[in-house]
C-alpha cells in the first residue's frame, strides 16, 4: 500500500506521496511514488473522479448543515508548530519545522499524530482564538502512532470527549476537521481492514474514510454528536476493503489511545514491555517480502541485514506477507528478545539472529519547554 504523510493544510502539498518507508522516525521518499496534488487546491472528490467505474455505486457523503455540536468541535482544534533539532534522525526526512493539527482533550493536553512532534525541541500550540501557547512533547507511542503535547498554561478551548471508535463501521458517516479550516467535512467510513506500514507498524482496525482530504496530519475524526474517534495519519491509494483503487485517509482509532493515555501523561510512554524494533523497512515486491532500508546502527544494521534481502521466516515460521511478518515478529516477545530470521541473501538462504530493542531508546528524546 502506498501512502502519503502530510504536515500542512488541506489542499496544500507539504510532503510528497511516498511508499511509506519509515525506519522509526525516518520518512523516505520512494522513487516512482505518485505525488500529492501540487496545485494548491483540494483534490477533486467527485464520485466519477475517485471511484473506478466498476465501483461507482458507492456514493460519497452528501453536504451537511452545521449542527449544535460544531462550535465545540471547532473550538477544540488547534494548530501545532514544532521544531526538531538539526541532528534528529527525523529532521532529514520530515524537516525541522513541522505543522499539523492537534485536538484538545483537557485544559493542557493535546493529542496529535506522533510524527508531527517526534524528536522536537520546541512546540507551540495556536488555539482557534489565535492565542499562541508554548508547549512540549509529553508522550509518544510508536505502536499506535499517537503523540501527546502538554501546554505551559491552560488553553482557551473546550476539551473533547473520546468516543467509542468501534462504532465507526463500514458506510457510517463521520466528520473531520483540520487546523485552519472553517467548517467540518463529512466523510464515509470505507473499511476497518488492517494496515501494515513498512516502518515496523501494524494497526489491526484503523478507520479508512472517503473522500480523501489533504489536511490529515493530526486531523480530528468525529461522530456526528461531536465525540472524538480518530486522529488523522495518512492518505492511501486503496482505502476500501473489497475494491481496488479507491483512495482515502487512515485515522488511528481513539480506542487505541484509551488504555495508554494515563501512561503517556504520567511517563511519556506506555507501561509494560515495549514492542520489539529492528530498524528495518520492508515492502512486498513481486510476492516477496523485501528489506528496502535499514536504520544505521540499529539492530538489523549491526546484524548485517541489507536492502535487497528477502525475509522468508520468523522464528522458524514461514511468512508470506507484511502483516503476517509483523504479527509473528511481535509475538516473539518484548524488546530485547533475540529473534531468528531466515533470509534469502545474495542467492543464499541464511539464518540470522537479531536482538531487538525498544524504539524509544533509539530516537532523540524530547526536550522540555
Amino acid at each position: 500500500m502506498k501512502a502519503s504523510f502530510s504536515l500542512g493544510r488541506r489542499g496544500t502539498r507539504v510532503a510528497a506521496s511516498i511508499v511509506a518507508l519509515m525506519t522509526g522516525a525516518m520518512l523516505v521518499p520512494a522513487a516512482g511514488a505518485s505525488s500529492a496534488p501540487a496545485s494548491g487546491r483540494a483534490p477533486d472528490t467527485t464520485r466519477d473522479s475517485l471511484i473506478p467505474a466498476q465501483n461507482r455505486a458507492m456514493q460519497p457523503p452528501a453536504p451537511r448543515s452545521a449542527g449544535p455540536a460544531d462550535a465545540k468541535m471547532m473550538s477544540a482544534i488547534v494548530r501545532i508548530e514544532a521544531q526538531a533539532p538539526r541532528d534528529a534522525p527525523s529532521s532529514s526526512t520530515l524537516g525541522r519545522a513541522r505543522v499539523g493539527t492537534g485536538v484538545v482533550i483537557d485544559a493542557r493536553t493535546v493529542i496529535t499524530i506522533g510524527y508531527v512532534v517526534l524528536e522536537t525541541e520546541s512546540v507551540d500550540v495556536v488555539t482557534k482564538s489565535g492565542r499562541r501557547i508554548p508547549a512540549s512533547l509529553a508522550g509518544y507511542d510508536h505502536q499506535t502512532g499517537f503523540g501527546l503535547v502538554r501546554t505551559a498554561i491552560p488553553m482557551d478551548a473546550a476539551p473533547l470527549e473520546l468516543g467509542d471508535s468501534d462504532l465507526a463501521t463500514e458506510r457510517s458517516r463521520v466528520l473531520t476537521l483540520g487546523q485552519g479550516e472553517s467548517e467540518l467535512t463529512e466523510l464515509m467510513v470505507l473499511s476497518r481492514k488492517s494496515f501494515a506500514g513498512s516502518w515496523e507498524y501494524l494497526l489491526d482496525r484503523p478507520i479508512f474514510t472517503f473522500p480523501p482530504v489533504n489536511n490529515w496530519s493530526g486531523a480530528a475524526l468525529f461522530t456526528e454528536d461531536g465525540k472524538l474517534i480518530g486522529i488523522g495519519s495518512l492518505v492511501v491509494n486503496d482505502a476500501a476493503g473489497d475494491r481496488d483503487g479507491v483512495p482515502g485517509n487512515l485515522y488511528v482509532p481513539t480506542n487505541l489511545l484509551k488504555p495508554i493515555l494515563e501512561d503517556l501523561r504520567a511517563r511519556g510512554r506506555r507501561s509494560g514491555g515495549a514492542q520489539p524494533w529492528f530498524g528495518m523497512n520492508t515492502e512486498m515486491v513481486r510476492g516477496h517480502l523485501m528489506v528496502t532500508r535499514v536504520q544505521r546502527d540499529g539492530p538489523a544494521y549491526r546484524a548485517g541485514v541489507a536492502p535487497g534481502d528477502i525475509v522468508l521466516a520468523v522464528a522458524g515460521e514461514r511468512v508470506t506477507d507484511q502483516t503476517e511478518f509483523y504479527r509473528k515478529l511481535f509475538a516473539t516477545g518484548p524488546a530485547g528478545t533475540e529473534v531468528k530470521l531466515r533470509l534469502l541473501k545474495s542467492g543464499d538462504v541464511r539464518e540470522q539472529s537479531l536482538r531487538s530493542i525498544d524504539r524509544a531508546d533509539f530516537i532523540t528524546q524530547p526536550r522540555g519547554i
